[in-house]
């Protein structure tokens, strides 16, 4: 392999070279170009430097003419040389170098993210069953129809045809009466949260927050001005009364009704009159994040907490993220009558609505009945996965509870849940901890999170055994710390082998309790 040439001394400077390397994919122009930008932004040529003439540069470098002339114009056009004629070449008198002692730091890479999801992943829907075949064919009839179409810039509000699907989707299956003007596509769950808030102008205010709950509502908030107040739960849902205790003077709450996100409870008939009665009386908005309320597992689904709206307080946010897939960044918001002039200005602003193609594919899914078609079959496969989930956790004696699309395992007090987690990657598992879903570090429960709607029945024994052997590690550390047998700054390890699967079969043929 031929090495590139460098040449000594250019334009009369030591030490500055300029590296020509014939083979490289790089015209040598732009090589030339690239080495002179470099000096004048490093502050190795200043302001009204002379440069050599073309001549004198091309015998200097050995190359023809035609190509120093190429790479002069090229520094011309980025206003960094100035030519004069007779007067010669010079650095342009603008073209400062870098501030002293600044440095570009290279960033750091990202890190990389699975490109299916993981078992016991949670706020995926199942990669397996997905109706892909009939999936591309109308995303190519939505990209031809997309190209077809005049050009012109979209209706920041969505594109009316998957407007008009949601509306009557959301009559059917949440009971909500709406009109297609009160539909607005947004990008994604994060988009329409953020425009419903700059719509009710709600910086500088405070809004309930469940807890545990949803720590990118939380964030949304913060970021627009807006304090949360966790409001613990129960088992009947997001406790009213407690909220009113904490922040009576709040302007928003923001809930997941159908199923509470990440515990899995519906919210009571009882507590969602209470919530609308609070919103009515004191003026404030409620926000229904409908979290898997179209997947609830067991019978009917819950109607929408804004099917019972009478007053017009409550604004409906879905996706399609849990129930067709999450790259598609499709969101949706349904909005009282009152607020449709408001979101409408917000959105024509900020362009909220992603690309009309994948609006117009997820419209004909909606069209045609794939989408509850879909839903009927995932609703069936994942209450299956559940309970073969439930039952292979309780053939290992591991303590579990359902919760939603996810089956909780509680872990004991001083057992680190961040900790197991990244144990269970090493492995190949993606459970959530529980923890990560608090706002109050003091309060927080820990447990993990097992998605069910990727487990396969060939590989859940294998994976439940693993996390088993996990969660007992994870005891183990914390039972040793806590009798003084660590001594501060040691790690403890302790790794599921051969002896722990032994034991646990022993357990479970004993039918002991066996706490992790």
């Amino acid at each position: 392999m031929k090495r590139p040439e460098k040449t000594k001394d250019v334009f009369g400077i030591a030490g500055f070279s300029v590296d020509i390397d014939r083979g490289a994919r790089e015209s040598l122009a732009d090589q030339i170009s690239a080495a002179v930008g470099r000096a004048i932004r490093e502050g190795q040529l200043g302001p009204g430097a002379r440069l050599p003439s073309w001549h004198d540069l091309a015998a200097q470098l050995g190359v023809a003419r035609g190509t120093v002339r190429m790479a002069y114009e090229n520094l011309r056009d980025q206003q960094l040389i100035v030519t004069a004629g007779a007067a010669g070449t010079r650095v342009a008198e603008d073209a400062r170098p870098a501030a002293s002692g600044l440095t570009l730091a290279r960033a750091a890479p990202a890190p990389a993210r699975p490109v299916r999801p993981g078992i016991f992943q949670i706020g995926v829907p199942s990669h397996d069953a997905f109706p892909f075949k009939t999936w591309s064919r109308i995303m190519g009839r939505a990209a031809r129809a997309a190209a077809a179409a005049p050009v012109g810039y979209p209706d920041p509000s969505g594109e009316i045809e998957l407007r008009s699907e949601i509306a009557a989707y959301l009559s059917i299956a949440r009971g909500i009466v709406c009109a297609p003007s009160q539909i607005f596509i947004c990008n994604g769950f994060g988009g329409a949260l953020a425009a419903v808030l700059r719509a009710l102008g709600m910086e500088g205010k405070s809004a309930w927050m469940e807890e545990p709950g949803f720590s990118v509502s939380r964030e949304i908030l913060r970021m627009s001005g807006v304090t949360p107040v966790p409001v613990p739960v129960d088992a009947e849902g997001l406790d009213v009364a407690a909220g009113m205790a904490a922040a009576p003077q709040a302007s928003l709450a923001i809930v997941t009704p159908g199923q509470q996100a990440p515990l899995g409870m519906t919210l009571s008939l009882r507590r969602r009159h209470a919530l609308l009665e609070w919103a009515a009386a004191s003026g404030a908005w409620v926000i229904e994040d409908d979290y898997l309320g179209e997947l609830q597992l067991q019978g009917r689904a819950t109607p929408a907490l804004a099917s019972l709206d009478r007053e017009g307080r409550v604004v409906h946010i879905g996706t399609f993220s849990k129930t067709i897939n999450p790259g598609l960044r499709v969101g949706f918001l349904m909005v009282p009558p009152a607020l449709v002039d408001a979101v409408t200005q917000v959105v024509t602003v900020y362009s909220a609505a992603p690309t009309p193609t994948v609006q117009l594919a997820v419209a004909e899914f909606m069209r045609d009945g794939h989408y509850l078609r879909h839903l009927r079959r995932m609703k069936r496969l994942y209450a299956e996965r559940r309970r073969l989930l439930m039952q292979c956790l309780r053939e290992l004696s591991v303590p579990a509870v359902e919760a939603g699309l996810a089956v909780l395992v509680p872990l004991a007090d001083g057992v680190d849940d961040v900790a197991a987690v990244a144990k269970a990657r090493e492995v190949g598992m993606s459970p959530a901890a529980l923890s990560w879903w608090h706002a109050q570090p003091g309060r927080r429960d820990r447990g993990l999170l097992l998605g069910v709607t990727n487990v396969q029945e060939q590989q859940v024994a294998e994976h439940c055994v693993r996390l088993a052997g996990i969660c007992a590690a994870r005891q183990g550390a914390a039972y040793a710390s806590r009798k003084g047998k660590v001594r501060a700054g040691d790690r403890w390890e302790c790794r599921a082998n051969a002896r722990y699967f032994l034991l646990l079969i022993h357990l479970n043929r004993t039918r002991r309790r066996h706490r992790f």
